[in-house]
């Protein structure tokens, strides 16, 4: 998660953290992962809301579940 007014990164999640490279499952399931560890985060530090900016890509497979796993884990976009 980026602050736009400042550019400056406030929370990250990566597939590279212990507990999710170290599970076995698909990329795609690894992107839900991922989303629920940032919301989690975000959670924490009080942010409930957020902007969700694919960057190009098509709003399916990991995005989406990247997407889909954030909403779960509470945040709203």
């Amino acid at each position: 998660m980026i602050d736009d007014v400042t550019g400056n990164t406030i929370i990250a999640a990566s597939s590279r953290e212990k507990e999710i490279a170290a599970a076995t499952a698909t990329k795609s399931e690894k992107a839900k992962m991922v989303g629920k560890s940032l919301a989690a985060k975000a959670l924490e530090k009080g942010i409930q809301t957020c902007a969700f900016d694919r960057g190009g890509y098509l709003y399916h497979g990991r995005v989406k579940e990247l997407a889909d796993g954030a909403r779960e884990g509470g945040l709203k976009f």
